[in-house]
């Protein structure tokens, strides 16, 4: 289970978490605009928009979870276990597989109109990466400073949404998502006024009760509610610290705890990672399970017109800054 969103301040900020009960080795992977990308079905691609985000890289090649490009375009696949289904390879279209789905987008778009354009003439298809590889079910969100869409590749083809929250979780669908949403409507930051009946004397005995009724399981239709709630109320400076550390807690509304979560006798799901891309700038932030320092990633302090990928493994032990004895 993971949940993506996206934020706005004075700059764009893109991420999301990975909840899973064990890890594949992603780290944090720079792909430069001459690294050539093969893909499956569409040749190669030597000049491109350069990339940052998180990947597991499989003989050279980056297999992103997340990412956005230099152009501020961001990108999230999240599991849709039971309702992802893949197009064929069909001759006459762009068949693009799975798994290189977001370095497709990212390498060419600019903007959400190039997005749109990509997809509609795009087939998405379940080319497997590799034997040990099978095609992850999955869905999409992808956005830019002004507007974000869902992408579902299902039975009757595939479905470009409008997402109004900017926020992306799991199973249901997305429209079933956002329909839910309509659940929610009497929820409200401030304090709510006695509607129950006039003739009775009710009082609120708490702050906070203007969110009486948002959920706090770990369901993925949760998530989508209170990650929705949290990042459309969000109120946050302009710097880019105070942007940052705003954009941890939306998605630290809903992270996992070992234990909470459990997958398997004696295994349990958690907050692998939490990503906050600043799209406008280029970096991307993270922090892990156990290591809650907010560490970063400059895509431009890297040679971007180069040719290798450059990776930089996940800092996931925890770190303390003593503030008197301890060194």
């Amino acid at each position: 289970m993971c949940t993506a969103a996206t934020y706005r301040t004075k700059d764009f900020y893109f991420g999301r978490t990975l909840d899973y009960e064990f890890s594949y080795g992603e780290e944090i992977v720079i792909t430069p605009r001459n690294y050539e990308f093969h893909f499956r079905h569409m040749g190669q691609a030597k000049e491109h928009y350069a990339i940052i985000g998180m990947a597991h890289v499989a003989g050279d090649y980056p297999l992103y979870y997340d990412a956005i490009n230099e152009k501020g375009i961001g990108m999230a696949g999240l599991n849709f276990v039971g309702n992802a289904v893949y197009a064929e390879v069909t001759e006459g279209k762009e068949n693009v597989a799975s798994f290189e789905f977001i370095p497709w987008v990212l390498r060419q778009c600019a903007t959400m109109d190039e997005v749109r354009a990509l997809l509609a003439k795009m087939n998405l298809v379940g080319t497997p990466f590799a034997e040990q590889f099978p095609a992850s079910q999955l869905h999409w969100i992808i956005a830019d400073e002004n507007e974000a869409i869902t992408v579902e590749s299902v039975a009757d083809g595939l479905h470009v949404y409008e997402n109004p929250v900017g926020v992306l979780t799991n199973n249901p669908p997305f429209a079933q998502q956002m329909f839910m949403l309509n659940n929610y409507i009497g929820l409200s930051p401030k304090q709510p006024e006695n509607s129950f009946a006039k003739d009775v004397p009710l009082n609120t005995y708490s702050r906070g009760m203007g969110a009486l009724g948002l959920p706090g399981d770990l369901s993925s239709a949760s998530r989508f509610a209170r990650v929705a709630f949290t990042r459309m109320n969000a109120v946050s400076g302009d710097s880019e610290a105070e942007s940052v550390s705003q954009f941890f807690h939306i998605l630290g509304s809903v992270d996992q705890q070992r234990g909470c979560c459990e997958v398997a006798e004696g295994k349990y799901e958690i907050t692998i990672y939490t990503s906050c891309c600043n799209a406008t700038r280029g970096i991307y932030y993270y922090t892990t399970y156990d290591n809650h320092r907010i560490m970063g990633v400059d895509m431009h302090a890297e040679d971007l017109d180069g040719t290798t990928l450059t990776c930089y493994p996940m800092i996931e032990e925890g770190q303390v800054s003593w503030q008197n004895g301890q060194n």
